[in-house]
């Protein structure tokens, strides 16, 4: 029932020998907008008013050290890590622990990460075996799912009930978190699909998924922070409706390679510097502060990060 996103799992052998082989020269070199602000606090999701904080996805978990030490030259203030099911049990667990005990005294906070399409069929498994045994744990400050319903194969003919289904699964977690927040990831173009409130009422996915939750991460994946089809353009709908609602909003950023078409690479920071980057970030922040829940960026992901170049 827990798989990592398929445009992730053939870097996962590669991410490992780019995390072990660039971290400690990253350490050294600290994004600005991020050096400038984080100063290695924990941060969490409701903290709208340090707009230059940021977020990294883990998907790969087999270099604890590394993957920390480049969060902290990345200046990353969360971690959100991906935790199997029965992690009590799972031979990840020595990883995982190292990589949650070595981030949270270097000050960053971490979050249990997962997610499938398949969840959105059997929210009462999610809560048994996934969510549970991570809260058990104890390395963790809070829940972070990528589910992704659109991946199902329903969707394409009975969208509605698959939306009705996802969020019910949202609706279990929250009533099982206990004192863990949830945050979610969504794409920015949720706000098109049509949702309806506990009433009755017409709404629109994005907002159902953000009552429900403490805080979303967007998808905003663009490699130009201005200009229409823009990161800022794109996630207009999603950081309004954050703001009229009153919850954070993040907005992430991808660095892996997605293909070579044209549609792939405006998506994807992949073969640009981390200079490069940087100066699209940095109109991103400038933009974004402009509305009063922005919670600043989360970047997809340590992998596709330690991989490029300065």
């Amino acid at each position: 029932m827990f798989s990592t996103p398929r445009a992730r799992t053939t870097r996962l052998v590669a991410g490992a020998l780019a995390l072990a082989g660039t971290a400690a020269a990253l350490v050294a070199m600290a994004p600005v907008a991020a050096a400038a602000t984080t100063g290695g606090k924990a941060v969490t999701a409701a903290s709208s008013s340090a707009p230059d904080t940021r977020a990294m996805w883990v998907w790969d978990t087999s270099t604890p050290a590394a993957t920390v030490d480049l969060a902290v030259g990345a200046g990353i203030d969360q971690l959100f890590v991906a935790v199997p099911p029965n992690l009590a049990t799972s031979s990840q667990l020595p990883n995982i622990k190292a990589l949650s005990d070595r981030a949270r005294a270097a000050g960053i906070r971490v979050d249990a990460l997962g997610g499938d399409p398949g969840w959105v069929d059997n929210p009462t498994w999610v809560v048994t075996y996934w969510l549970k045994p991570a809260k058990s744990s104890g390395l963790f400050t809070g829940i972070h799912v990528d589910v992704e319903p659109y991946s199902t194969s329903a969707w394409g003919t009975d969208q509605q009930s698959v939306v009705s289904k996802y969020l019910t699964l949202l609706d279990k977690l929250k009533a099982n978190a206990g004192t863990y927040p949830i945050e979610a990831d969504i794409p920015f173009w949720f706000n098109t699909i049509r949702a309806v409130t506990s009433t009755g009422a017409a709404s629109t996915l994005d907002r159902e998924i953000m009552k429900r939750t403490a805080g979303v991460t967007v998808m905003s994946y663009r490699n130009t922070a201005a200009g229409t089809d823009g990161t800022l353009d794109v996630a207009s709908p999603a950081l309004t409706a954050g703001a009229a609602l009153g919850k954070p909003v993040r907005l992430g950023q991808e660095t892996n390679y997605l293909g070579s078409t044209a549609v792939d690479t405006k998506q994807t920071f992949y073969g640009w510097t981390r200079t490069a980057m940087e100066a699209q970030l940095v109109q991103v922040n400038a933009g974004a502060r402009a509305y009063a829940t922005y919670a600043g960026l989360a970047i997809h992901d340590a992998t596709g990060y330690a991989a490029m170049a300065p």
